[in-house]
């Protein structure tokens, strides 16, 4: 990964010159019957999941930041400006009032990081809908809420190699289980690129409904150019309660219902998947554990049933403590990176990363969501995800990298977990 000797900048944005005035209010689900349908092509956010979340379009506020603190400086900036604003919500559900949406970059350096404040948002919890409207000093007027105009399906697309093909990328592969065999670390998470370039500029809009319509049950989001549909929660904290979904271990579809219920129970015994997916609930619960009065750590995951692929996966929950000063944001930041997207040890791993990988992961594989002035949210970690920039779409996918990897197979299920992003670019 290229890396810069220049040190971060400060963060940029920062608070509007007056208080920001929110106003949240119910409205008839029977007036909002798709989310996604609403959002205009000026600076749209989505957090979708079974056709519930939020969406939001145009800026009332933001601050970009990067290097080591930028959660710490994030997190400062929302406190700050949620402190100062004047707030009418009639609704009082998590995602209710005034409402953030963010993008964190995987490592302190390169790369940049936003949190982001809609001028509007529009949200679905079960049999509620709501409309919150900010602006600086007085209410945003309240916008018709009416399906816009379709996006167009990217025109031309052509796809080449990122930074490394894939036999370079193998031979990293075997250079990272060589370090493992001798004792350097337990495991390493390792990414590749794919470079999609249309003819025209790629409105963001046209992949998100590709998304939400083929991995439903995957969190399908867009923040500042950085979308996808992650099958990961890396955290949601909840009037109290916290969880976080832990994916790691993964095995191709092949579309037999009978073959592919043969390929779950393989994975399920399969004792490198098993080693790879022990080592990210530790690191994750590890993490959690001094913010919790109590946590549920299952003794054994599940198999997690996706389109394209099949992950264990482990729900570990928890009651936090500190709840009044940690918010879900800082639950992130000190969850990330786990070992599902890093490695074991992790600053071991992360080094290596740095090291071999031959990349810039940008926001790639970190935490992407959203939170409330309460402090409450979810985050998810930016997997089977892309930046799009222009009519340049940048897609990412990476594999876990324990003793017995073999290089051909990860590279397989790097070209697996591509498929998500590849095919919502399709016409």
């Amino acid at each position: 990964m290229t890396t810069s000797s220049t040190p971060a900048g400060p963060p940029t944005g920062g608070a509007p010159d007056g208080p920001l005035v929110a106003r949240t209010v119910a409205l008839d689900p029977a007036d909002v019957d798709d989310l996604l349908a609403l959002l205009p092509a000026d600076r749209p956010v989505t957090w979708l999941r079974r056709g519930e979340g939020l969406v939001g379009w145009g800026v009332a506020a933001e601050i970009r930041t990067s290097g080591p603190t930028r959660f710490a400086d994030a997190a400062k900036w929302w406190s700050e400006t949620t402190a100062r604003a004047d707030v009418e919500d009639e609704v009082q559900e998590p995602g209710t009032g005034l409402v953030s949406f963010g993008s964190f970059a995987f490592g302190a350096e390169p790369g940049h990081s936003v949190l982001v404040v809609p001028r509007v948002v529009v949200g679905r919890r079960g049999d509620r809908t709501w409309l919150t409207t900010v602006g600086a000093d007085a209410p945003a007027p309240r916008p018709e809420l009416t399906a816009q105009e379709p996006p167009v399906a990217p025109v031309g697309i052509a796809f080449a190699d990122g930074a490394l093909d894939g036999e370079r990328w193998m031979s990293v592969v075997a250079d990272a289980v060589a370090r493992i065999s001798r004792g350097d670390l337990e495991k390493v998470v390792l990414a590749r690129d794919l470079i999609a370039t249309a003819t025209e500029p790629v409105d963001v809009r046209w992949p998100l409904r590709r998304l939400t319509q083929l991995y439903p049950m995957c969190w399908t989001f867009h923040v500042d150019g950085m979308f996808g549909a992650t099958p990961e929660m890396l955290v949601r904290r909840e009037r109290g309660l916290v969880t976080s979904r832990v994916l790691a271990g993964t095995i191709r579809r092949t579309g037999d219902d009978e073959r592919d219920l043969a390929l779950a129970a393989t994975l399920a015994r399969s004792s490198k998947d098993l080693e790879e997916h022990e080592y990210a609930v530790r690191s994750v619960a590890d993490a959690l554990d001094p913010h919790c009065s109590s946590m549920n750590v299952p003794e054994a995951p599940f198999v997690l049933h996706l389109p394209n692929v099949m992950h264990l996966a482990t729900d570990v929950a928890g009651v936090v403590h500190d709840a009044a000063t940690v918010s879900s944001l800082q639950l992130a930041e000190a969850l990330h990176p786990s070992a599902a997207v890093g490695g074991t040890p992790t600053p071991v791993a992360t080094a290596l990363i740095a090291q071999i990988e031959g990349m810039d992961r940008g926001r790639y594989a970190g935490p992407v969501g959203w939170m409330d002035a309460a402090g409450d949210g979810e985050w998810g970690i930016a997997l089977r995800s892309a930046s799009v920039e222009g009519a340049t779409v940048r897609l990412f996918a990476g594999c876990g990298i324990v003793g017995d990897s073999d290089p051909e197979a990860e590279l397989a299920e790097a070209q697996a977990k591509f498929v998500p992003v590849r095919d919502s670019l399709a016409p």
